[in-house]
């Protein structure tokens, strides 16, 4: 039993190394930017009619 709770450790470390390093490569840096600017496309055509 506990070498399975070892593995299973072992396989979640790995995993979460490995969503780090793809959440952090450099190459991504460029799609982050411009999902951080999501929120705020279109604010600028907004003249407040949709308020109510």
């Amino acid at each position: 039993m506990n070498d399975l709770r070892s593995l299973v450790t072992l396989v979640s470390l790995v995993l979460f190394t490995g969503l780090m390093v793809w959440t952090w490569w450099p190459r991504r840096r460029a799609a982050y930017a411009a999902a951080a600017q999501l929120p705020f496309d279109g604010e600028a055509a907004n003249d407040g009619s949709s308020r109510p």
